[in-house]
C-alpha cells in the first residue's frame, strides 16, 4: 500500500505509539490475518438511558459489513446477553457479516452468524438472589430510581438517570461490592453501571481464545471502559509472543479509563464508525 493510502489511515484518528503504527503495517499487509474485536456498548452503540433502545451505529455496521468480507474475522465482545447484542446489533441483515461472531456474557454466550446458532452457559441461582436484594439495598441508600437490568448472568444497576449519577455511583460501589461477594459473585463496574455478574470468563480470555481458534496473525481490539482492560492486557500479552496488536480507546467525556493504555484514542462510537469506514476505504484501495 502507498505511504498516502497509509497516512489516510492513520489519520483519523492518529496513532500515537510505535507498536500500534507496526500494526497498523501489519493489518494492511494482511487483512487475511486480521481479527477485528469490538466491545458493544460506548464502542459501537452509544450509551443511552435505556439499555434496550442502544442500537449500534449504522455507520458502523456498515463499515464492518464492508470489512468482514476483507479480514479474517469479526468479532463483538459484550458483557450483555448475546441475543440482545445481536437484536440492538443487526447483525442478521449484513451480508457481509455472514462470518461473525459475538461473545456475550463476557464470552460465556456465543452467537456464529455462519448458521444463526447461540450457544451459552444457564443462569446461576445465585443471580436471582441478588436482584431479590436489590430492592432493599437501594431503599436503604436512598437509591431506588436507580434502574436495575437483568442480564442473564449479571444484574446491572444505572445510576446514569439519577440527579447525581457520580455521588450515586460511588455511594453504590462498596454496598454492591459487599453484596457480590456474599453472593460469590463478582462486581464490574463501567460508565455510570456497576454489574454483578457470574465468575468465569473476561473479555480478555474471550478475545485470546477467539484469537487462537482463528488462527489470528494481527488483532486489533476497540473498547471504552474498564471492563475491557483485560482484552487491552490480553492483546499486549499476545504483542510480547509477536501478533501484533492495535488498541483503540473509545473515550467520552463519562470515561477515558482506557486513554493512557490506548495506540489511538476515537471520540465515542461515531468516531470508531469513521475509523473502520477508513480502514475499509484503505483495503478497497489496495485490493
Amino acid at each position: 500500500m502507498s505511504e498516502q493510502h497509509e497516512g489516510e489511515v492513520l489519520a483519523v484518528p492518529k496513532v500515537r505509539t510505535d507498536p500500534g503504527r507496526e500494526a497498523i503495517k501489519a493489518i494492511l499487509a494482511d487483512p487475511e490475518g486480521t481479527v477485528i474485536g469490538l466491545d458493544f456498548d460506548g464502542t459501537i452503540a452509544p450509551i443511552v438511558p435505556d439499555p434496550e433502545r442502544a442500537h449500534v451505529d449504522p455507520a458502523a455496521v456498515a463499515a464492518l459489513s464492508r470489512l468482514g468480507a476483507l479480514v479474517k474475522a469479526v468479532v463483538v465482545i459484550t458483557g450483555r446477553p448475546v441475543r440482545t447484542a445481536v437484536r440492538l446489533g443487526g447483525f442478521r441483515d449484513h451480508d457481509g457479516l455472514r462470518q461473525m461472531t459475538v461473545l456475550g456474557q463476557y464470552g460465556v454466550e456465543r452467537w456464529d452468524a455462519a448458521d444463526d446458532r447461540f450457544s451459552g452457559q444457564p443462569e446461576p441461582p445465585e443471580i436471582a438472589e441478588v436482584e431479590a436484594a436489590l430492592p432493599d439495598l437501594l431503599a436503604q441508600l436512598g437509591l431506588s430510581g436507580a434502574r436495575t437490568e437483568h442480564k442473564g448472568r449479571a444484574i446491572g444497576v444505572h445510576t446514569r438517570e439519577l440527579p447525581d449519577p457520580g455521588g450515586a455511583f460511588t455511594e453504590l460501589l462498596p454496598a454492591l461490592s459487599e453484596l457480590a461477594t456474599a453472593h460469590g459473585l463478582r462486581l464490574e463496574p463501567g460508565k455510570y453501571v456497576l454489574e454483578i455478574r457470574a465468575a468465569g470468563s473476561d473479555k480478555g480470555d474471550a478475545l485470546r481464545d477467539f484469537a487462537s481458534e482463528v488462527k489470528a496473525r494481527q488483532i486489533i481490539f476497540i473498547g471504552d471502559d474498564l471492563g475491557d482492560l483485560p482484552a487491552f492486557d490480553a492483546v499486549r500479552d499476545l504483542r510480547d509472543q509477536g501478533t501484533p496488536g492495535l488498541l483503540i480507546c473509545s473515550a467520552s467525556d463519562e470515561q477515558d479509563a482506557l486513554a493512557d493504555h490506548a495506540d489511538l484514542i476515537a471520540t465515542g462510537p461515531s468516531g470508531v464508525a469513521a475509523w473502520l469506514t477508513e480502514l475499509a476505504d484503505a483495503l478497497d484501495q489496495q485490493g
